[in-house]
């Protein structure tokens, strides 16, 4: 069971009038009878980055889902954007699970395509974004004849079109190669760069090291 003195966190030095685009108090989370976590605080201002780490079990995925308002926590509030309105938290919000999600008979472009269209997006070149994720030459191969990190890939395609400026994943490193690791890890500094924030779990180091950088160790677990 996690404990209270097994949570840390190493909170960046935030300047005054700095924009806060998540806020969480007294945060806390039980599921199936079994304490995760409790009595977390966090603040995520613009252009920094939230890094979870911890072993198996010990809530990293309940807490980025309840980050992107998809779990209601046990106790404790999250806000984001300063706001109470639902739209504006969704399309502010972006998040990407630890699994790839695309439909495994359609091909890379048709994947492409939907997730933009349930996203509400518009994109001018979709070759571009392909060749720039890495999948161009495969964009007519129906996913589940892809690697697994070539369908990773087209999951977080998504990133290079999304206009939220809060994005939320779990384990977004996950079946890449080193070459597509140094790609998002790119990708996500010009995010921060640009204003927005980054909330991601993974069980590889970055070695990408953002200006402001927060690490949450939630302790406890299982294998």
């Amino acid at each position: 069971m996690t404990s209270l003195d097994s949570v840390t966190s190493h909170p960046v030095a935030q300047q005054q009038g700095t924009e806060i685009l998540l806020h969480a108090q007294h945060l806390s989370s039980t599921r199936a009878n079994r304490l995760l976590f409790r009595d977390l605080e966090l603040s995520i201002p613009a252009s920094s980055v939230l890094y979870v780490a911890g072993p198996n079990g010990s809530g990293k995925s309940t807490l980025l889902r309840m980050l992107a308002g998809l779990y209601a926590p046990s106790s404790g509030t999250v806000s984001r954007f300063a706001t109470d309105d639902n739209e504006t938290w969704q399309r502010q919000t972006l998040f990407i699970g630890h699994k790839p999600a695309v439909k495994q008979a359609l091909t890379a472009l048709d994947n492409l395509q939907l997730q933009a269209q349930l996203d509400g997006a518009q994109i001018d070149d979709p070759w571009q974004l392909l060749e720039t994720v890495g999948l161009l030459g495969l964009e007519d191969i129906p996913a589940q004849q892809l690697s697994a990190g070539q369908q990773r890939r087209i999951a977080l395609t998504r990133l290079w079109y999304s206009r939220a400026r809060l994005w939320i994943l779990d384990e977004p490193f996950t079946a890449l190669d080193q070459a597509g690791i140094n790609l998002l890890q790119e990708r996500f500094a010009e995010h921060c760069a640009n204003g927005g924030a980054l909330v991601l779990t993974s069980h590889q180091p970055l070695t990408w090291q953002p200006q402001q950088l927060q690490t949450l160790t939630l302790g406890g677990g299982h294998e």
